[in-house]
């Protein structure tokens, strides 16, 4: 008989400091929340973003190309 009352308990003991560590969990819980959405995020600041091309452009022409060269003309000379 003894046996079975140490048993119960212990069981009733175990099971109440269970339920005591449950609560102090919840309770850290809901202070972390608390913390965690009362802190105000600061905005990155925004750097120099790189522009990409577009594909499919057209090339641009280079100088020489753009340039015609006079012709000498042949009575100057």
């Amino acid at each position: 008989m003894s046996d079975e009352t140490n048993k119960d308990s212990f069981i009733t003991n175990m099971l109440a400091t269970i339920k005591e560590i449950q609560e102090e969990l919840n309770e850290l819980k809901i202070i972390k929340r608390e913390t965690v959405r009362g802190t105000v995020k600061r905005k990155t600041v925004r750097g120099t973003v790189k522009r990409k091309t577009v594909r499919g452009t057209v090339k641009r022409k280079t100088v020489r190309s753009r340039t015609k060269r006079k012709t000498i003309n042949k009575d100057r000379l």
